[in-house]
């Protein structure tokens, strides 16, 4: 294995200007979710889709299997500066049949943390096959507006340099990049993303 570092963006939005309507509605059959702690697997299952087949998941190699997606999820809901009203889950629903059962399945998710008085986003995350819907814009707003409720005047992120949807979509939102990051992990047979 050898050290690899990774190239990632720390973009940063003032919260004083953030207005309610930064949020599309949510298309049918998609479901906003508040945070609960019995929704954790939910979150994992959500957090690993979308990220397993993506260069995060090689930056952040819990990311890469459900069971290290549970392990983070459970990490940072039991922090101290876990911030539950920024956490959210979309929830897709699927019925085959008008009088079928349905079926729930958790589709994205993000996670808020305060620190150092900034809200501090953490692995937000859209299953591939539902992205472009809008979802990724939907819980950047709630999470927003669940940081404005305590209080923080801004937030941030960060963001691998390589993942140019979610660039474009913070950008859209009124985030701009401050400074470059680098992330080290070990690779083995990895490409250097500097």
């Amino acid at each position: 294995m050898g050290i690899t570092y990774f190239k990632r963006y720390r973009m940063e939005s003032s919260l004083r200007d953030w207005q309610s309507d930064h949020a599309p509605r949510l298309p049918e059959d998609y479901f906003l979710v508040p945070f609960a702690p019995s929704l954790i697997r939910e979150h994992a299952q959500a957090k690993f889709n979308s990220f397993r087949e993506e260069l995060d998941a090689i930056v952040f190699p819990c990311l890469s299997n459900l069971e290290g997606c549970l392990r983070l999820m459970k990490e940072i809901s039991n922090r101290s500066d876990f911030v539950p009203a920024a956490t959210w889950l979309i929830r897709h629903r699927i019925q085959s049949e008008p009088d079928g059962p349905v079926h729930w399945h958790p589709v994205g998710t993000i996670q808020g943390l305060s620190l150092d008085g900034w809200g501090a986003i953490q692995n937000l995350g859209i299953d591939p096959d539902h992205r472009g819907k809008g979802l990724g814009s939907v819980l950047l707003a709630n999470a927003a507006s669940g940081f404005r409720a305590m209080g923080l005047p801004r937030m941030h992120l960060e963001v691998t340099t390589e993942n140019e949807g979610a660039i474009r979509l913070y950008h859209r939102k009124g985030f701009h990049r401050t400074k470059i990051v680098y992330k080290a992990a070990d690779v083995t047979g990895a490409r250097e993303c500097v």
